[in-house]
């Protein structure tokens, strides 16, 4: 499984403020948590009794629905009984119905590794598109992560495939072909020109590496153009891991001078809230006296925080203590399209009171909630901490991530369902998508011009943009949903 799609939260002393054991929650109806027929959704409704951003608008999540009672409790097991499978109990009996990115994991190990960049894979980026008439579906290459199997192979940013070991993709089989249990598939390969895809004889073998590593910071480069310094970081992925190397680009941003930045999250599904924050102070300035965000709970948390714990400034060092390379910049241009999501656009809504932000690109993909990793420990906070894994109960392995929250930035502003819309409208185009850092790929040529004034040498018209079904990234971290068609809005266009 691979990574983030959502934001984690960095929890601090809220951990401790509201830390539940099973005695604190209500009601209790006293299920034997070792009790393996409903165990996991035992753990799963207890914490999303406490914990879910819309509880009290979920009947199923309420107070007293199950009164501590022998009836309540002969009811309360029925309930969890009533769904043998614990994904189809979370999706279908726990979630609220505007909750579009609220999933569950089997294997809380396989999750967390995916949140810190670690997965089983073959370094293939790639989006998924149906073709207009017919159920056939194609794929394009985003990119491909460095020291990967995909790496080595003659595969490059903007090939196509259509097929999978001699099998046409469709919209029935690309889950089992491209997302199944095969280690190792070759890819069929096709060309495309005025509009249309052809496939050709070309032949791409790939092959997982379990435990692959993924940089979120892709590429750093700094241009010098009509007397501009111009900084332009592709980060593709908000992980605190990697917040030191993002750090260091920074650095080297500010060591030549650079006063323009070009921030590209096209592909950036979110992360990390604190690394959203420390990329913002980066970028605005070290201004720890000015709010960054404001956190908004459930009515159950949001009683039980003071004000310091609801609220996030922007940040002076890293979390390992390093002094942060600001460009203290006034303005800055974000290319953002419906792939950037979660902590990529706290980013745009959380500089957007102090920073003149010019979004280049489409609309965002519109979620403004945080979540939380949540286990069954047995410290009865349901919340996954990685120092404390031995308190995670070993006959259960399920995780889920649900939405506890949204964020505010300075103004008060979180209402961006619908996602956030750019100032410059400028799709991608798979006839041409251009090589990362080439000057005259469209999106960053247009995001020069900008700055610059000067007009790029190609051209800006769309010929074939880009209309998803879905994409690696965001399809590998929710691939063990079982409602598929509702996580990843996999309506036909």
């Amino acid at each position: 499984m691979k990574k983030y799609l959502l934001v984690f939260l960095s929890l601090g002393v809220l951990l401790t403020a509201c830390k539940k054991s099973d005695d604190d929650l209500t009601p209790d109806p006293g299920i034997n948590p070792d009790s393996k027929e409903v165990a996991v959704q035992d753990f799963m409704w207890k914490a999303m009794n406490f914990w879910y951003f819309w509880q009290a608008d979920v009947p199923n999540l309420s107070d007293t629905k199950f009164p501590n009672t022998t009836e309540g409790v002969e009811a309360y097991t029925a309930f969890l009984a009533s769904e043998s499978d614990p994904g189809v109990f979370f999706d279908d009996m726990l979630l609220f119905s505007e909750d579009r990115f609220s999933f569950y994991s089997d294997d809380y190990k396989e999750l967390t590794q995916a949140f810190a960049g670690i997965s089983k894979s073959n370094g293939l980026e790639y989006g998924l598109i149906k073709f207009s008439d017919n159920n056939d579906v194609f794929g394009y290459v985003r990119y491909i992560i460095p020291n990967s199997d995909a790496s080595t192979k003659d595969i490059a940013r903007g090939d196509l495939f259509t097929g999978v070991d001699g099998l046409t993709l469709n919209v029935d089989n690309y889950i089992d072909l491209l997302f199944g249990d095969n280690d190792t598939y070759t890819l069929n390969m096709a060309d495309i020109a005025n509009n249309q895809v052809t496939p050709n004889d070309k032949e791409v073998t790939l092959t997982k590496m379990e435990g692959l590593v993924e940089n979120p910071v892709f590429l750093s480069e700094t241009f010098e153009i009509g007397g501009e310094k111009i900084g332009y970081l592709v980060y593709n992925g908000f992980t605190n891991e990697f917040d030191e190397e993002l750090n260091n680009a920074f650095g080297d941003f500010k060591a030549a001078g650079v006063t323009n930045l070009i921030l590209d999250l096209r592909y950036n599904p979110g992360g990390s809230v604190n690394s959203a924050r420390l990329l913002s102070s980066m970028i605005y300035g070290t201004h720890t006296d000015q709010l960054f965000l404001r956190q908004r709970w459930n009515s159950k948390i949001q009683g039980e925080l003071s004000d310091s714990q609801l609220t996030d400034y922007f940040a002076a060092k890293t979390s390992d203590g390093s002094d942060i390379n600001t460009l203290n910049l006034s303005k800055v241009y974000i290319i953002a399209t419906n792939g950037s999501a979660s902590a990529s656009e706290l980013v745009l809504n959380g500089l957007a009171p102090y920073v003149d932000v010019v979004h280049i690109g489409e609309t965002t993909r519109g979620k403004n909630e945080f979540s939380l990793t949540m286990v069954d420990d047995f410290e009865g906070s349901y919340i996954y901490n990685p120092e404390r894994e031995n308190q995670i109960n070993p006959d259960n392995q399920w995780a889920i991530q649900p939405l506890v929250g949204r964020n505010e930035n300075a103004d008060g502003f979180s209402d961006y369902t619908s996602g956030l819309v750019p100032d410059i409208v400028l799709e991608e185009d798979l006839e041409n998508l251009g090589s990362w850092g080439d000057l005259n790929e469209p999106l960053l040529a247009r995001a020069i011009q900008e700055i610059t004034g000067v007009t790029g040498k190609r051209g800006f018209d769309v010929q074939m943009p880009v209309k998803e079904l879905t994409n690696s990234k965001m399809f590998s971290i929710l691939k063990d949903n079982m409602v598929l068609d509702k996580k990843l809005d996999l309506s036909i266009q």
